[in-house]
């Protein structure tokens, strides 16, 4: 099986990959550690079974590297390994076309048998998303109406979430690889959707609505 690890972080793509080896199939991976080098690794090595990506990166985000494999590479499977809640996070990922989505707080034996649902049905779906998913369309079948944050696109809800975290504009900017005009144009434009005024009503909203990670 040939995998494709993608996380900023240097320390979490090796613990994935010792997860992965631990498993009855070999394993031969790659990492990369941004949207960049995600592209480069897809373009250049031979195709890949699987790729486990995770929703923050340094610049552009897990959510327009999961767009891009959807379009440019439709039979890979994405599995999304992160920090954010599955409330809000695991149902923007499939819906946008990943094969499941996996906390990083899941135990190794989860991570195992997500890729082998992945590997042999093409999908994982936990039972906490699979109750998620079911409370979802039961709430869609009552109401025709969508929360606020979910009229965010996926960088507003990425900036938003680093607002409610209590980070600065210019520290934003910094992880986001963004200038700090563009950061201030996210914040406006998701600040309107929410019917928001300051940081700390956004802050107050996404603990109240569990979107915190």
């Amino acid at each position: 099986m040939r995998v494709l690890i993608v996380d900023d972080h240097s320390f979490v793509r090796k613990g994935l990959l010792h997860v992965l080896q631990d498993s009855d199939e070999p394993v031969e991976s790659d990492e990369a550690a941004s949207f960049e080098d995600a592209v480069v690794k897809l373009q250049t090595c031979r195709p890949y079974d699987l790729v486990l990506l995770d929703i923050s990166l340094g610049g552009r985000s897990g959510f327009e590297l999961l767009q891009f494999i959807t379009r440019q590479y439709p039979g890979l499977p994405v599995l999304m390994v992160s920090m954010h809640p599955e409330e809000q996070y695991a149902l923007r990922s499939i819906k946008m076309g990943a094969a499941g989505y996996l906390s990083k707080l899941s135990a190794p034996d989860e991570l195992i048998n997500a890729v082998q649902q992945i590997r042999a049905h093409g999908a994982y779906i936990s039972p906490s998303i699979a109750r998620i998913m079911t409370i979802e369309l039961g709430n869609k079948r009552r109401t025709e109406t969508v929360s606020p944050h979910d009229l965010l696109t996926n960088r507003e809800m990425e900036v938003a979430v680093m607002i409610a975290s209590g980070k600065s504009m210019r520290q934003i900017a910094e992880d986001l690889h963004l200038s700090i005009k563009t950061v201030n144009t996210h914040r406006t434009r998701l600040m309107k959707k929410l019917q928001l005024a300051n940081n700390a009503e956004l802050a107050a909203y996404f603990i109240r609505n569990r979107l915190m990670p």
